[in-house]
């Protein structure tokens, strides 16, 4: 499994990548893993300010439909369209092309409780 040490993570198993006042958002390589085939993502929050653990989204996976939680507080500012064709994108680079949402960090303090990469992995097991 691959965990970016650039990147920070939670323990409902997203990943955030902060880069200045924005932040890109999806579901970790353990996460995809544990899904299983991704189907459909469903994320209709475009625009919507969420505060930190609320629900942006949901990804759908052939036995089961799983919640996404936002790891900071912030507004959505995008959707990664390209899940709309090809949502398995989620499991082959979750990282990178795999992405769900940008957001537009609003309290940037959120980010010190997230989990670094070794932390993530020593949750898991890993």
């Amino acid at each position: 499994m691959n965990f970016p040490s650039e990147l920070k993570y939670t323990e409902d198993h997203e990943w955030i990548r902060i880069e200045g006042d924005t932040a890109y958002i999806g579901i970790t390589d353990h996460a995809q893993q544990e899904l299983g085939d991704i189907v459909y993502v469903d994320i209709n929050t475009v625009g919507d300010t969420l505060e930190k653990g609320d629900v942006f989204g949901s990804v759908e996976a052939v036995k089961t439909v799983s919640d996404l939680f936002i790891p900071v507080a912030g507004t959505v500012l995008e959707v990664n369209d390209a899940l709309d064709a090809e949502p398995e994108l989620v499991n082959s680079d979750p990282y990178e092309k795999g992405w769900m949402v940008k957001i537009s960090v609003s309290n940037p303090g959120d980010i010190d409780g997230l989990l670094s990469a070794e932390d993530y992995k020593s949750f898991i097991g890993a």
